[in-house]
């Protein structure tokens, strides 16, 4: 090449010496390598017109097309045959015959590279961007591999589904046989391009028929001898021949279902399962042979009760003789699945639970002769002879009763627990201590009567203090005595019609029942306060006809002093009142239909005074207009709001006495203004000459004239 280089450079060099031409020549000169303008220095050198400098000054650069990769190492010639450098295409094309005839355009760098022409790395690339991304396998087949069909390279129209490569590997194939089979032509069905090799096929069987177990080991031809297309996703149809040819159990006389999937697995077809659901195998069941149940190899129509096979141990069983005792027939009441023996017979389950002493019981106490059905639950029938034989108490002849849980309970018959207080007369205070025939005579329990004075009739007869039948005393024992003790007797008065309150809590009884007469005894005060009724003095209740309702003034705490309450009359004492003294008012001890006006008291106050004169001058005997009830005197009575402001007023201190105005000591209605007031009766006539109503006289100034 670089020969090639040198020769071109020499003929430069030579064609410039034969033209004897300078630098200012070069422009003139036919140029062999077109019209360029460098010099041939620039290649050729002096020493030898070849081969060409080694330190060529030419840059093709400046061309505008950079010398890359395998460009730089290509020989002049290669691009420029006739060694005419000017006018030379740029393009790939120009150099390199298009194997594509022109199916893929003209930009050939998209797939090669200055480096090398059969650089394919950017063509993979090119092609992950296609239509046909290269993945797996197909990463590494050469282009002509898919693009030289015919031994023509094609580039475009070309299929994108496998058997637009791999027909003849889907035809050849012969197991399983595609064609015959009628398979898809989708190869990625069973193949991958992941995988090393075409032959490496992985079919995932379908959903609706997977294959498990000892189906996975089995070739595809024994299940799809005839075909793939149709085949019956059923157990009998490979299987019927292990069907017909099973004899223990004969699935062919018995009748069995060909749906081999109830006993069978794909696991292995002899490790049979049998779902035995509907008759779950627990216990000895799950050891027991087939035939133990399905006798003759009949299998329908077996009964599930446990009977039906354990007749014969039914009938058999003599301890208990379960035929003889008319046992159930549902044997789980007393056996288990795990073993028939021993039993396990839960007494509790039945209508007679056994606690306390009756587990320990053998069965044959109670249930004799074996029998068991219609066995009594009471205790008297189990428990006569005690009953009849216990004579302390004597059961029989005190009529107890048959309920013997009354006293017995079911832990031991002896000692009974007899609780008194489950009766209608529970045991309390002293009687608990008390032996039963004291109550119960002669072994008599029945029809005992409940009420006190039925035992102690004789403590009611023999009480002298008080005499109980003397004073005719209540035969209810509970009003005075208690279960706690007979004596002390603890009474309670209050809760009789006469609560004892005050000094009649320390009164003897006799004092209010006197010869022990204690029923009818009067309740009202007079009937034992009478003798102190009469007696009073001060005042003479007697004489005063007082009421005989003590209350009225007497207590309960004592009988003196007192406590007459007079405001609870229709006169109470107010004001002066409260200090005087009863005889004042009540003369004589006389209290009834006394008066309770003021002037039937103060008659003689109202007679006494002159000033004014009330008898004279004929006042009201309604003493209250001028008096008060806190003072007889001074008076009150109110002369500026009834009638003239005196105490008030212009007449405020202008008068001495009442006889100032009242110049009529016999009438205080009448009264003069014009002895004050003195006036010129000549001259009042003529002032007052156009008032119709003048008179010239006291009352007529009063009409008039206002009153301050």
């Amino acid at each position: 090449m670089f020969e090639s280089r040198y020769k071109c450079v020499a003929w430069l060099f030579v064609s410039w010496l034969m033209a004897g031409s300078t630098a200012a020549q070069i422009a003139t000169v036919n140029h062999p390598h077109g019209n360029i303008k460098i010099p041939c220095s620039d290649c050729h050198s002096t020493k030898a017109w070849k081969p060409l400098r080694l330190d060529i000054k030419f840059q093709h650069e400046k061309t505008g097309f950079v010398l890359q990769g395998q460009h730089a190492l290509v020989d002049c010639k290669r691009c420029h045959a006739s060694l005419k450098f000017t006018g030379a295409a740029k393009d790939c094309k120009a150099c390199h015959s298009d194997p594509h005839d022109g199916t893929l355009g003209k930009d050939c760098e998209r797939c090669h590279t200055f480096q090398a022409w059969a650089d394919i790395s950017k063509i993979t690339l090119v092609h992950q961007a296609s239509r046909f991304p290269l993945v797996g396998r197909h990463q590494h087949v050469g282009c002509a591999g898919c693009h030289a069909a015919g031994g023509q390279s094609q580039f475009v129209n070309l299929p994108l589904q496998c058997s637009g490569c791999h027909q003849q590997d889907y035809e050849a194939t012969t197991a399983p046989n595609h064609k015959l089979a009628g398979f898809s032509l989708r190869c990625e069905t069973c193949h991958s391009s992941a995988i090393t090799a075409w032959a490496d096929a992985r079919f995932t069987h379908v959903a609706s028929f997977p294959l498990t177990l000892g189906h996975g080991r089995a070739t595809c031809a024994e299940c799809h001898a005839a075909g793939f297309r149709g085949t019956s996703s059923a157990c009998i149809s490979c299987h019927q021949k292990d069907y017909q040819a099973t004899t223990n159990p004969n699935h062919v006389a018995l009748g069995y279902s060909t749906d081999c999937r109830s006993c069978h697995t794909t696991q292995d077809w002899r490790g049979q399962a049998v779902d035995h659901s509907f008759f779950p195998l627990v216990g000895a069941h799950a050891s027991a042979g087939c035939n133990a149940c399905h006798g003759n190899g009949v299998f329908r129509g077996t009964p599930r009760d446990c009977f039906s096979c354990h007749q014969q141990d039914f009938t058999s069983v003599t301890n208990p003789n379960h035929v003889a005792g008319k046992f159930s027939h549902t044997c789980t009441q007393c056996h288990t699945t795990n073993v028939w023996k021993p039993s396990t017979f839960d007494h509790n389950r039945t209508a007679f639970a056994l606690v306390g002493a009756h587990q320990a019981v053998d069965c044959a106490r109670c249930h004799a002769n074996g029998m068991f059905a219609g066995t009594p639950k009471d205790c008297f029938s189990c428990h006569q002879q005690d009953f009849t034989s216990v004579t302390n108490p004597n059961h029989v002849a005190g009529n107890y009763s048959h309920d013997c849980l009354v006293c017995h309970n079911s832990s031991a018959w002896r000692p009974a627990t007899f609780d008194h207080n489950r009766t209608t007369f529970p045991l309390v205070g002293a009687h608990q201590t008390v032996d039963c025939a004291r109550c119960h005579a002669n072994g008599q329990y029945t029809g005992t009567p409940k009420d006190c004075f039925s035992c102690h009739q004789t403590d009611f007869q023999n009480t002298t203090n008080p005499n109980h039948v003397a004073g005719n005393y209540s035969h209810d024992c509970q009003s005075c005595h208690s279960n706690v003790a007979w004596q002390p007797a603890t009474f309670d008065h209050n809760r009789t019609r006469f609560s004892l309150a005050g000094a009649h809590l320390a009164v003897a009884c006799n004092q209010c029942h006197v010869n022990n007469q204690y029923t009818g005894t009067p309740m009202d005060c007079y009937s034992c306060h009478q003798n102190d009724f009469q007696l009073t003095t001060n005042p003479n209740h007697i004489a005063a006809d007082f009421s005989r309702t003590c209350t009225d003034c007497h207590t309960v705490n004592a009988w003196k002093p007192s406590t007459f309450d007079h405001n609870t009359t229709r006169f109470p004492l107010l004001g002066a009142h409260v200090a005087t003294a009863c005889g004042q008012c009540h003369v004589n001890n006389r209290f009834a239909g006394t008066p309770t006006d003021c002037y039937s008291c103060h008659q003689s106050d109202f007679q006494r005074p002159t000033n004014p004169n009330h008898v004279t001058l004929n006042f009201a005997h309604d003493c209250t207009m001028c008096h008060t009830l806190n003072a007889w005197l001074p008076a009150t009575f109110d002369h500026d709001g009834q009638y003239f402001r005196i105490y008030s007023g212009k007449h405020r201190g202008k008068w001495q006495t009442c006889a100032t105005c009242h110049v009529n000591a016999a009438n205080y209605k009448v009264f003069e203004c014009i002895f004050c007031h003195e006036h010129d009766k000549t001259k009042m006539d003529d002032k007052h000459r156009n008032r119709p109503d003048y008179q010239y006289n006291s009352q007529a100034c009063y009409n008039c004239h206002p009153r301050v």
